[in-house]
Formats: C-alpha cells, structure tokens, sequence
C-alpha cells in the first residue's frame, strides 16, 4: 500500500528523531488518518535495517490489537503472534497487567519497539499519579525499550491526568508529529464531516399538577426538568433520528451500496430497543455489538466485510476500530466527554481517497456535545459553520409553583414527569400513531412521549467540495 504523504513525512521525522539518540516519538493523526499503516511501516523499516529485533505493540481492545497485527504481518512478511520464531505480538493494555518477568526481561535482552496505539488511555508522568497501565510503561518500558512510538487521535484524558511519555508545555501536548483533521480533508485522507443538532423547539414537561414549557433541550436539560440519559430513550426523539440519519445513508447506497450507517446505543437494553424502532420505522434490521452479544468482535468483523446497512453498539466501536464502509452515524450515547465524542465521529471519517467525501452524524442538540461541534469546526481554518433551521431557544415558562431540582446525590422522590413536544412535523413516523410503551418506565419508574415538531441544525464545514 503506497503511503500517503503525511505519512511519509511523519516516518522521516520518526527516524531523524531516533537517529538524535531520541527514543520516544509521539504522533497526533486525526481520527481515520491512517496510523495503523504508518507505525506497521516504521516497524518494517526498523526490523529491515536491524535497528530492532523484535516489535510489541499495546492496543486499547482485541479487535484493534489484532487488526495491528495483521497490519504488521502485512507490511513486513513476519509473524507477530508472539511464538516460537515470531518478530514480535500484539496485546491489550489489559493483557499488559499480567505478562510475567519472562515478557519483560524481553526488552532488556532485545532491541525492542514498542507501539502505543492511542496512548491517551495510559496515565502518568510519575508513578505516583499513574494508572495501572501508565504505571507498567514507567517501570517496565520507558527506559528498557530501544524505541516507542505512540499514537493518538485525541491528545487529552477527560481526567485531565498528563499521559504517560507525553511531554507537556504551556499545558498542552508537545507531540512530535501533529496532523490534524483540517490537513486530512484537504489531502482527501478524511472525509469531510456534516454534524446534524436535532431539537426541539416546544416542549411540555408534566409532573404531578405542574407544567413547564420549554423552546429547546438547552433550556430543557438546563433547569435539570429531566436528564440526558430520560431523553435518549424517548421514543420520539429515537423515530426522529432513524429517520432522517436512514434517509441519508439510503441516499448514499444509491451510489455506494457498501455504504453502512453506525448507531451508538447508552445500554444494551437501549441498542435493542433502537434495533426495534429502526426495524418498524425504517423497515431495517441491525447488527447489535455488545459485550451481552454471543461474539461481538465477530459480529463487527462480519459487519465489516458485509453490505448490511446498520450496526448498532455500546462501547464496542469506538477508537481505533477499522470500518472503512461507515459513513453515517447517530450519536445516542450518554456519554459526554469531548473525547469519546471525537473517537466515535472518527468512525466514519475514514476516506476512500476521493475529493468531497462526506461523512454525517447525527446527534441530539445537548448543550456539551453543541460545544464540541463547534470546537471541531473551529479547528478547521478558514472553515464557517453554516446553519439551518436555526432552533429558537425560550426560557421556560411555568404553570404552578417551581419545582424543586433535581439532585445528583439524592434520590429523585418528585412524582414522575411526562414530557411532550408539540406541533408534529408532518414528515415524522411518530406523528402518524402513537409510539409504544417506553423503556422509561423500566429504567426511571416515568414515562416520556416525545410526539412533537423536530428541528435540525448543521454544521457543515464551507468552501470544501461536497458529494450530496
């Protein structure tokens, strides 16, 4: 495979800095860049020229160690299962805790290069503000290996913790080889991305005797009327989504018919559910990816190298993960870190090598992950955000007395809510007939009824070559 010219760069700066008698060199590459065949490249050119005997790469799950590994068998000709005659192996951070003395003592009797894959994962700049896996890399890699190299995607913990080998300064990263996303889709490396905010623009929230109105899940979430978690389970909203995320990944089947669409669920009981809805409102059936499943890995890899349109996951595609066909996908996930944000949106960013690809994601309008939409396009330079179908945003409006809010700390004894949205939108499944019983009864003892007018604001990036 020819390398790309990022790539190359990014292998002669490795192999200047080592030749400086530096051993550790860190690479931010966006999301879908291509690290994996870079650092399978670097190791073939280190064990070619025997500046290394043996290479051990670290991997944040099985599915992404053993794509390493095959990307390394690929590129150099060698094995790398770990056995009798074998150039080296690929493990889980988690298999990091449990190698014996006979593993380590590898690296102090071998030339050893040891890969990081997303090192972020790893936390330390000492061993006393470590995490089990930064605290291996401190006592047992960082001075016994001949050279590291460690790859990231998003350079930062939601901890805030530094991460183990990074050099920090003026509190940020000092990486060795930055390529950030703004590079990617001008090189046709990654497509560009088109993030969809869905909200609402009126909505009623009963509890007991009291109701409150509300222009939007800002103002909604805000005054704590109800949590985050409450609304991804709202069948409403779920319809909504499906639907217009189904639409455009249909649109793109009609050119590309590997194309395939990404759903990220908040629990197992929330990915079949979604499964569910996505069978009755869009006629569609999903692989589910979940650690509940029979074989998940094996459900991905079959996803992977199939032209099924949807697969639906709790945690189990995120980083690193290598789903080349995905282009769209929705974000229902109640995680709100900026982190898990970036690594699920580089599922689908991974371009074919053809100018104007587009990769769209769909996502409720919530007040953090709003934020980081925009961050990621203010890291596009010279790139405005453009919008449509603004939502207007009202404060509440209370009938009755206020109610108290909710506590994080305490349980939630108010009687239990019933949410509505009004004004249905003529286009949306939900509008036709009543949705089914919710899965909130199940999980917050409520019920939500989301039957009301959606609306959608993008975030697309301006001035870039666009496929429809």
């Amino acid at each position: 495979m020819k390398l790309r010219a990022w790539q190359a760069d990014c292998l002669s700066q490795a192999h200047a800095h080592y030749g400086r008698g530096q051993r550790h060199f860190l690479c931010l590459a966006t999301p879908g860049a291509g690290k994996t065949h870079m650092a399978s490249t670097l190791a073939a050119e280190l064990l070619n020229t025997s500046a290394v005997d043996l290479v051990i790469c670290f991997a944040p799950s099985v599915i992404v160690a053993d794509d390493f590994r095959e990307a390394l068998a690929a590129q150099t000709g060698r094995r790398f299962d770990g056995q009798l005659g074998a150039s080296g192996c690929a493990l889980t951070y988690q298999a990091m805790l449990n190698l014996s003395e006979a593993f380590w003592s590898l690296l102090t009797q071998q030339r050893v290069l040891v890969i990081f894959d997303e090192i972020h994962h790893c936390a330390g700049q000492s061993l006393e503000q470590a995490n089990a896996w930064g605290e291996r890399i401190l006592s047992r890699i960082q001075d016994q290996a001949r050279y590291t190299l460690a790859l990231t995607g998003t350079p930062w913990r939601s901890d805030q913790r530094p991460i183990a080998l990074a050099r920090y300064g003026q509190g940020s990263v000092a990486c060795d080889y930055r390529y950030g996303l703004d590079r990617a889709i001008a090189d046709h490396v990654c497509r560009i991305p088109q993030l969809t905010l869905i909200d609402n623009d009126r909505i009623h929230v009963t509890r007991g005797v009291h109701t409150q109105h509300y222009g939007g899940f800002a103002a909604l979430i805000e005054d704590d009327a109800c949590r985050y978690e409450q609304l991804l389970f709202a069948d409403a909203l779920i319809r909504y989504v499906l639907t217009q995320a189904h639409r455009r990944l249909s649109q793109l089947r009609r050119r590309i018919p590997s194309a395939g669409g990404l759903i990220v669920a908040t629990s197992v009981a929330h990915a079949h559910h979604i499964a569910r809805v996505l069978q009755e409102v869009c006629g569609e059936t999903a692989a589910i990816a979940t650690y509940r499943e029979a074989d998940p890995l094996a459900t991905i890899r079959d996803f992977t190298h199939s032209r099924q349109p949807w697969i639906i996951s709790v945690g189990m595609i995120s980083e690193g993960t290598n789903v080349p066909r995905l282009r769209v996908c929705c974000h229902l996930t109640r995680v709100k870190t900026e982190l898990y944000f970036r690594q699920v949106l580089g599922r689908i960013l991974r371009a074919n090598g053809q100018p104007g690809e587009q990769a769209y994601f769909f996502m409720p309008a919530e007040p953090t992950l709003v934020e980081y939409a925009r961050r990621l396009a203010e890291d596009i330079p010279d790139a405005l955000p453009v919008v449509v179908d603004r939502m207007r945003a009202s404060p509440p409006v209370t009938l009755g007395s206020p109610l108290p809010p909710l506590s994080p700390t305490t349980p939630d004894t108010r009687p239990a809510p019933v949410i509505r949205f009004a004004d249905d939108e003529a286009d949306s499944p939900a509008s036709s007939a009543p949705p089914p019983p919710s899965l909130l009864a199940d999980h917050y003892a409520s019920r939500v009824d989301l039957s009301g007018r959606f609306r959608r604001e993008l975030l697309a990036i301006q001035g870039l070559a666009a496929d429809g």
